[in-house]
């Protein structure tokens, strides 16, 4: 446990405003192996590529035994910190969110994203049901004795197309994110905001350090970093991405190997 104590700390520090972590979310024990050979400081799991790579739909539908037992192979493989996304938690309760988090810190994981989509994507949580969930989260974390990294995603930009970004959507953002502060969040995730302007905004408004989402190579961390973000992720950009070379190389071989044949 002092290990994990040390790599939760380790984390906590990684989250600067301006020099943002950068995580290459992963899927399993090989591409997490195959990230930290490629030099990462940290190990992000993807809810939606974990869930791909085993078949699976996001959305809470991979059960939670396997995503448990995914994290426990991350964990033993690789020796850097490693924070896993449970979308919801896997529970709408306030005891089912608490109990889940004790169950991955057991697990190895240092830091959590944690969603407030209701499940099925309908609407969001209200602030009222949300606060005491990431509470829960922030007590299980306490009771195991770790500085659990809790990243509170928030779905308000995800939820309206780009298009329709507005300073309207950015002030409830702000007021979740001083809420979610003070209910024991460590970090704001939001993903869907592509607007710099609104970007630099929330950076600079926000109580809790940001992590921004991008799904292309553009724009660049060191883009985003002048913008005051904190951390930015892949999301299920880099499982896609290998799909393809993946698919291109199978089409390569089975097309050489009809020629030959």
């Amino acid at each position: 446990m002092r290990i994990l104590e040390e790599k939760a700390a380790l984390f906590q520090q990684y989250h600067v405003k301006g020099k943002p972590l950068v995580l290459v979310n992963v899927w399993d024990a090989g591409s997490a192996q195959a990230i930290q050979s490629a030099g990462a400081t940290a190990i992000a799991t993807g809810s939606w590529s974990v869930a791909a790579a085993h078949g699976e739909q996001d959305g809470q539908a991979m059960p939670f035994h396997l995503v448990l037992a995914n994290l426990a192979r991350i964990t033993a493989s690789v020796d850097l910190p490693v924070t896993i996304d449970i979308e919801g938690g896997y529970g709408r309760l306030v005891s089912e969110v608490k109990q889940n988090v004790l169950q991955v810190i057991d697990h190895g994981a240092v830091g959590i994203n944690i969603e407030d989509q209701l499940p099925a994507g309908l609407g969001l949580y209200t602030v009222e049901e949300q606060c005491p969930r990431l509470s829960a989260a922030r007590e299980a974390a306490e009771q195991a004795g770790i500085p659990l990294f809790i990243n509170a995603r928030t779905d308000i930009f995800l939820q309206h197309a780009p298009e329709h970004h507005n300073h309207s959507l950015l002030e409830e953002t702000l007021m979740r994110s001083n809420r979610y502060a003070d209910a024991g969040a460590s970090g704001l995730f939001v993903p869907g905001l592509q607007d710099h302007q609104l970007i630099q905004e929330l950076c600079e408004r926000s109580p809790l350090p940001i992590n921004i989402m991008v799904t292309s190579p553009e724009p660049s961390p060191k883009q985003l970093a002048t913008l005051g973000v904190a951390r930015v992720s892949y999301g299920p950009y880099p499982y896609l991405q290998a799909m393809e070379h993946l698919k291109e190389l199978g089409r390569s071989i089975l097309l050489s190997s009809s020629e030959s044949s």
